[in-house]
């Protein structure tokens, strides 16, 4: 099932004297994070956001109810989550919280390889970890190897015959 809030940042800081926070932002960019008029904490409250902009690897925002650097430092530590209806992803594009703990099978044969763990992001394309009975093992996000990615069904399909030994030991 698919959460209505994702993790999308936490206040790290105060910025300034008129009560704007230094917000980490774990999505995919600062500028991306900045564009929302709203966040929400844990408890799925609304947070209205005045304004907000991107500053080097952080987001500056000025949220409602924070107009002293002292009401913004209570902040500090606060992770914000965005509501998943606020945000139109292109097709084949998906939230990593989506694609981890997904059954990876093989496409044609539907054998069980095991879970998605981790989503690393490396530039080119991004590289799934697959853990199976702790192992690990990690496949990359390219059209030829992860055929399809069906989130109803819980599967991420995988086409081995690309390349070839992604799940055999070594001796």
């Amino acid at each position: 099932m698919k959460k209505k809030y994702l993790e999308a940042g936490k206040i790290v800081g105060v910025h300034g004297l008129q009560g704007e926070v230094r917000i980490d932002a774990w999505c995919d960019s600062p500028e991306f994070l900045s564009n929302f008029k709203r966040l929400f904490d844990k408890n799925g409250n609304e947070i209205k956001v005045k304004r907000a902009r991107p500053h080097k690897n952080v987001v500056i925002a000025k949220l409602a109810g924070t107009d002293t650097p002292e009401a913004a430092g209570e902040l500090r530590g606060t992770v914000l989550y965005i509501d998943r209806d606020d945000v139109k992803l292109p097709e084949g594009v998906y939230f990593i919280q989506d694609i981890i703990g997904l059954e990876a099978v093989d496409a044609d044969s539907t054998e069980l390889y095991g879970t998605v763990t981790e989503v690393f992001k490396t530039g080119a394309n991004d590289v799934y970890q697959i853990t199976n009975e702790g192992k690990n093992y990690l496949i990359p996000k390219i059209p030829e190897v992860v055929t399809n990615i069906d989130l109803d069904e819980g599967k991420i399909y995988i086409n081995t015959k690309t390349i070839g030994g992604l799940f055999e030991d070594e001796d």
